[in-house]
């Protein structure tokens, strides 16, 4: 089963992280994703740009409305995802587990929809 793993943060401080401890972070996280796709278990992974490069986009009544940012201000903004291969929710949960980055914000694992969207 497919599961993708949102990976939130707080930008400030990943900012305020010195520059060894940043790269000390990030060789983690290289690590970890090459041993993820070495195992099969990765299809896609990858780190997203800083919120203030982000658009909100809305169709409301057949007019597109697009603002600066993220939908809603957060604590911990998204800042990067695994979308993995697991067994089951549990299997997935140790998965995300050990993401490096975890230890300084949240991972929130959801299951994908397999076939036709349903409704909440």
């Amino acid at each position: 089963m497919r599961y993708l793993c949102l990976i939130y943060n707080e930008e400030r401080q990943l900012s305020a992280l010195s520059a060894e401890d940043f790269e000390a972070l990030v060789d983690e996280m290289v690590a970890y994703d090459e041993e993820m796709r070495r195992s099969g278990q990765v299809i896609a992974s990858d780190a997203l740009e800083p919120v203030r490069t982000a658009a909100t986009v809305r169709l409301r009544d057949g007019q597109v409305s697009v603002t600066d940012g993220p939908f809603a201000e957060t604590k911990e903004q998204l800042g990067g995802f695994y979308l993995i291969e697991a067994r089951d929710l549990n299997e997935a949960i140790q998965l995300a587990g050990r993401i490096p980055s975890a230890r300084l914000g949240s991972v929130e694992v959801r299951p994908i929809t397999e076939g036709r969207c349903r409704q909440p």
